[in-house]
């Protein structure tokens, strides 16, 4: 069974557009959870644009099935997860400009830095993923840094999948097959595999039959969905397309 940790970043971005308390993103964890999701994803980024650090903290107390904390691999950002002690910490890359995470994290050419973070926060007792793209020379570095999963960054998938752009049939299926080789290879290395970013109710079922992806990381569809119906019925129709029961 394929488990879903819903992203809540931008249950943080409506709230920070007024810089107002609501909406409450404890109520937004605990709808998810109602709903049938395996956990919570949030990013704290080093702008503080949506995640705040009371946020963390606060959620840190409250979710009780996953908390999985996006963050770079800079040394305040694993000061606050070795305090904060979130189930994982996903390490990912960070630009200022971006509007949203923009690849994976080159592992390969910042494998010192990498490893000195994720030494830290598995001391801490932290599950520590790293985010990348489907190539097999960053599945392999993973694997050295001492990673525990990673988790597959699906950003070209998503935009060939984008029924705005139509991509073409052929570039979809060898997107997913190069999606499925590096999986395949991480779990031939022991790694746990995740992927995300872009899944939508329309496209996530052939990612969600990969194997050995055992977790999905979905945000922005789902709130995006959830502005419309809810955060209950957006997560459980979620959960359907996952299995292969589209909206």
């Amino acid at each position: 069974m394929i488990r879903l940790n819903v992203n809540i970043d931008h249950i943080a971005t409506i709230r920070q557009a007024r810089r107002s308390f609501e909406p409450s993103l404890v109520t937004a964890a605990a709808l998810a959870d109602l709903a049938g999701a395996s956990g919570i994803t949030i990013h704290l980024r080093g702008d503080r644009r949506h995640i705040q650090d009371e946020d963390v903290r606060v959620l840190r107390a409250v979710v009780s099935t996953h908390l999985n904390l996006e963050m770079a691999a800079t040394d305040e950002m694993v000061k606050i997860a070795c305090s904060e002690r979130p189930d994982t910490a996903t390490l990912v890359p960070e630009s200022p400009d971006e509007i949203t995470t923009e690849g994976g994290l080159d592992v390969v050419s910042h494998e010192g830095e990498i490893l000195r973070a994720t030494e830290s926060l598995t001391q801490a007792g932290i599950l520590v993923s790293i985010f990348i793209d489907p190539d097999l020379a960053q599945i392999e570095a993973s694997h050295r840094v001492g990673a525990n999963q990673i988790e597959i960054c699906t950003a070209r998938y998503a935009e060939l999948t984008d029924p705005t752009k139509r991509g073409k049939a052929s570039d979809i299926e060898s997107e997913l097959a190069r999606i499925a080789e590096c999986a395949a290879r991480a779990g031939e290395l022991g790694l746990q595999v995740a992927a995300g970013h872009g899944l939508t109710y329309r496209n996530v079922a052939a990612i969600a039959e990969i194997y050995p992806t055992e977790e999905l990381n979905i945000g922005h569809n789902i709130v995006a969905r959830a502005a419309l119906v809810g955060m209950e019925r957006a997560v459980r129709e979620m959960i359907a397309a996952i299995n292969g029961r589209l909206i």
